[in-house]
C-alpha cells in the first residue's frame, strides 16, 4: 500500500483534496514536524504492536512515549513493537508512513490521550511523505478507533 490507498481512502470520503504531500521526508515526527511548520507534538504518530498472530495501532502525539506499565495494565501483554517487515505485511504502509488510514482488516486502531491537548493533528497517508490535518472527532471517525485509551507519558 502506499499514497495511492492513503489518497483513494479519503477520496471516498470525499476529502482527498485535504491530502498533503512533501517534495521531503516526513518520516519522523520531527521530519514531519519540519515539513508542515508545526510542533512535533500535534505530529500524530502511528505506533504498530503485536499482538497475537496481528497487531494493534496506537496514534499518540508526537512527543508522547508509550508507558509499558500502563500499556501493559490496559493490554495485558507486553508492548512490542513491529519490524518494519512486518508493518508492511500486517498493517499495510511502510514504516514512516504507517498510519490507519486503507489498512489491513483487522487491525484495531486506538487513539492515546496524548493528542486530546490540541484542536486539530497531522497523521501520515500511507507514505514517508505525506500528511492530513484532521481534528480531533475526524481522527476518530476517519480512524475507526475503538476507544481514547491513556497509555502515553508525556515529557516532563
Amino acid at each position: 500500500m502506499s499514497i495511492e490507498e492513503g489518497r483513494a481512502y479519503f477520496r471516498a470520503l470525499g476529502i482527498e483534496d485535504r491530502v498533503m504531500e512533501f517534495t521531503v521526508s516526513s518520516a519522523t515526527v520531527d521530519l514531519a514536524a519540519q515539513a508542515l511548520g508545526v510542533e512535533g507534538a500535534r505530529i500524530a504518530k502511528t505506533l504498530s504492536f503485536k499482538r497475537g498472530e496481528g497487531c494493534i495501532l496506537i496514534l499518540a502525539a508526537g512527543d508522547a512515549r508509550i508507558d509499558n506499565h500502563k500499556f501493559k495494565a490496559k493490554f495485558a501483554m507486553k508492548a512490542k513493537m513491529l519490524t518494519p517487515d512486518e508493518v508492511l505485511e500486517l498493517v499495510g504502509h511502510p514504516v514512516g508512513g504507517v498510519c490507519p488510514f486503507g489498512i489491513k482488516e483487522g487491525v484495531d486502531v486506538y487513539l492515546d490521550e496524548s493528542l486530546k491537548r490540541f484542536e486539530t493533528v497531522f497523521p501520515a497517508v500511507g507514505s514517508p511523505s505525506s500528511a492530513i490535518e484532521l481534528n480531533l472527532d475526524e481522527l476518530f471517525t476517519y480512524s475507526k478507533a475503538v476507544e481514547w485509551i491513556d497509555v502515553c507519558k508525556l515529557p516532563e
